[in-house]
């Protein structure tokens, strides 16, 4: 609970403007990044999900794709 390996967000934007949902993006990025932490992250935004490494696009319980995302590339 203290030191994770995993952090896990479920549209952690969902309901928030677009400023104050940069700023918790830049947020969990920027830990995850100092403690060394995987983030796995839920999101129907195209633009949360393109400051990933990875996006997972799921459809009706299936993987239908795994691609890097544009920042990563």
């Amino acid at each position: 609970m203290n030191d994770p390996q995993i952090l896990l967000a479920d549209e952690p934007t969902g309901s928030v403007d677009t400023v104050i949902g940069n700023r918790i993006i830049d947020f969990l990025i920027d830990l995850c990044d100092q403690k060394k932490v995987t983030l796995i992250l839920a999101t129907h935004n195209h633009e949360v999900a393109a400051r990933t490494n990875r996006i997972i696009r799921i459809r009706n319980g299936q993987v239908e794709g795994i691609s890097p995302s544009a920042s990563s590339e």
